[in-house]
């Protein structure tokens, strides 16, 4: 027995020894180390929208949930809209026969294209120091406020318009700087000599008005309650989970609608990013939040998305997953050649970075993470030192269908729904701490092979004014790809923000369909109390009366018995006029009753039902729950009060109106 004791001791010692080994360490002062920018997520496709990054073959239809980078480009067609999340509250929309390219993404510097077409920059908010600049090919425009911007390009005219206190600068190819003031449209005709001048910023038409619609209802998300601030797709986990609070994890939010045998990273494909190798991007609509933060728990036989506890400023990842390899010739064998797996990383385990500097790939990461560290199943101080040869187990490669396995011929070469192995046994794979040692072809830069629409060579041969080269520019000794078009007109940058204020104003138009002051709408009036406030009643209740009035009728009554006694309704005379109250009519009712649509998007996407499970309910309570102070719950101790003596015998707690605790 004493000899059992002494095994079981030292095993224990070695486990520890080696989590604290030095072979290959991690500095905990390298663990905030920032590693990159958060890309632009393509957040939202309809109609005909195609994408192609450099090293790609052709375009190809774009897929949702892509992290766009330097040099990639998006194109819509007839009918086609797009959308690019850049920021928490900002975002940059393509309308029909559209180019958009993105340039340069750096810390305080986003640079795009627009080459064709309609584009809208909705900037709710904007850092300060940090800048976005537009560039088309009769100017280049830089803005450094938030607001509302629209860019229109056809031939040789571009108009920029400016809304919500948006202030920009344009900087055309002769290199002389403007300023354009809040709600102002400037236009420019001509490259050489261009002519410039400004208009009064016209009515908003249908399309910014879905803009403002749009970004209204994805920047009102109750999953935001949740997640850390700067986390892109928030609002999708609204229309496709629920959230539960699980005393282990937290908040976890569940999908509502997956196939049978779902798990995470099942239902994408992996694509190379220049900066971060290998990224993985989701089919799902919701497909971003997931996979890019956070943590996947398995409980109770279902999946969940636990995003730990809030930080103040969440690091974005490329995938949040542990690859695997085969361990020995049988596994080679059985399924005809070489595997990669990979397995979504449990709660509290380290990444393993696959990109980055020297120094740090390649090294246990916790970017991001605010929750506990866990190595091999157990707990470790934040300045544990971690060895990352001796990280081996990971909590979801146990579970069914947690280990997802592809040939190594078919990674990163389109989705891998098809090409997944379902019959493998987990113990024969074993991590590896790098990423999978397979050459990126054309198809690896593409999430699809389905064809996309190729926009005209016209828009894409058309060189734009630029005040900064792209980094997505060739190496030098290297030929620039044809779909990245001719290198941009160089043009000096703009003056500071300070002395941006002193900049000349373009010549004002001599249009006289020029919009005025007093084609603007009348300012709509706030709503009455008594229509926003008044609660809807059955036509047999009886209409509630004001209890001073009531209690100021009683002491006339007892001081004067011959007055008539105290009524529910007061009476009318025949010559009296008609009530000013009327009954609301059940079609208004209806129509109040009814919920808001969650979004203001073009239904074209197809929701599947929730599937029916026989699985067991997941432990904890559900986390979206309304106050019971609000009207929609009735309060537990409202309906426990009793209403005072004199007020009984005119007025029940069944008949209080909702929302409103009986005093």
């Amino acid at each position: 027995m004493r000899s059992k004791l002494m095994i079981g001791l030292a095993m224990l010692i070695c486990m520890l020894t080696g989590l604290s080994s030095a072979a290959q360490e991690t500095a905990p002062s390298e663990q905030n180390e920032e590693i990159g920018q958060t890309p632009p997520r393509l957040s939202f496709v309809d109609g005909q929208v195609s994408f192609w990054r450099p090293g790609a073959q052709d375009w190809v239809q774009a897929q949702l949930n892509i992290a766009v980078a330097p040099g990639d480009q998006l194109s819509t067609g007839s009918p086609g809209n797009l959308e690019l999340q850049i920021g928490p509250r900002a975002f940059v929309r393509g309308w029909a026969n559209t180019q958009i390219g993105l340039e340069s993404l750096e810390p305080d510097f986003l640079q795009f294209k627009v080459t064709g077409g309609h584009a809208s920059f909705d900037l709710r908010k904007l850092e300060p120091g940090h800048t976005v600049e537009v560039d088309t090919p009769n100017a280049a425009f830089t803005i450094e406020h938030a607001g509302y911007y629209r860019v229109d390009v056809s031939g040789e005219r571009t108009s920029f318009i400016t809304r919500r206190a948006g202030r920009a600068t344009v900087t055309p190819a002769s290199g002389e700087a403007f300023s354009i003031a809040p709600s102002e449209e400037v236009v420019i005709e001509g490259t050489q000599s261009p002519n410039i001048s400004s208009y009064a910023a016209p009515q908003l038409d249908s399309w910014d008005k879905w803009n403002y619609a749009r970004s209204d209802s994805l920047l009102d998300a109750v999953s935001a309650r949740y997640v850390s601030p700067g986390v892109y797709g928030v609002s999708d986990l609204d229309r496709s989970g629920t959230w539960r609070t699980v005393p282990e994890y937290g908040p976890v939010w569940v999908p509502t609608a997956v196939p049978a045998g779902w798990a995470p990273y099942t239902m994408g494909s992996w694509i190379r990013d220049p900066y971060y190798g290998w990224t993985w991007v989701d089919t799902a609509p919701w497909g971003w939040a997931p996979y890019h933060y956070g943590r996947w728990a398995h409980i109770d036989g279902r999946w969940g998305w636990a995003p730990g506890p809030v930080v103040a400023r969440p690091v974005y990842a490329p995938a949040l997953v542990a690859f695997f390899g085969h361990g020995g010739v049988s596994v080679g064998v059985s399924i005809g050649g070489p595997a990669v797996g990979w397995v979504a990383l449990g709660w509290g385990e380290p990444c393993v970075p696959w990109w980055g500097r020297p120094g740090f790939a390649h090294r246990p990461w916790w970017g991001g993470w605010g929750g506990p560290r866990v190595v091999n199943n157990v707990v470790i101080n934040r300045t544990t030192v971690v060895n990352v040869e001796h990280i081996n187990v990971y909590r979801n490669a146990g579970v069914r269908n947690g280990l997802v396995v592809v040939k190594e011929d078919r990674f990163g070469h389109g989705p891998i729904t098809s090409a997944r192995i379902t019959h493998v046994e987990a113990h024969q794979f074993r991590p590896i701490h790098e990423g999978p040692k397979v050459a990126a072809g054309p198809a690896s830069y593409t999430p699809s092979a389905n064809r996309g629409v190729r926009p005209s060579e016209a828009s894409i041969g058309r060189p734009v004014v630029a005040t900064r080269a792209p980094h997505s520019a060739p190496r030098p000794g290297a030929d620039r790809e044809p779909n990245q078009g001719p290198a941009p007109r160089l043009v000096p940058p703009p003056q500071s923000r300070e002395a941006a204020a002193t900049l000349p104003r373009p010549a004002f138009g001599p249009s006289k369909v020029e919009r005025s002051t007093a084609d603007r709408a009348k300012q709509p009036a706030p709503p009455k109390p008594e229509l926003s406030a008044r609660p809807t009643r059955s036509p047999e209740a009886a209409p509630p009366t004001s209890r001073p009035v009531q209690q100021r009728q009683r002491q006339e009554q007892a001081a004067d018995p011959s007055k008539p006694e105290l009524s529910a309704r007061p009476s009318r005379s025949p010559e009296a006029g008609p009530s000013t109250t009327r009954p609301v009519p059940r079609q208004r009712q209806e129509q109040a009753a009814a919920p808001a649509p969650a979004s203001p998007q073009p239904p074209r996407q197809r929701v599947e039902a929730p599937r029916q499970t026989s699985q067991q309910p997941m432990p904890g309570e559900p986390a979206s729950r309304i106050s019971p102070h609000r009207g929609e719950v009735k309060s537990p101790q409202a309906s426990e009060r009793k209403p005072p003596a004199a007020d009984r015998s005119q007025q029940s707690p069944e008949k209080a109106p909702r929302g409103r605790p009986v005093e």
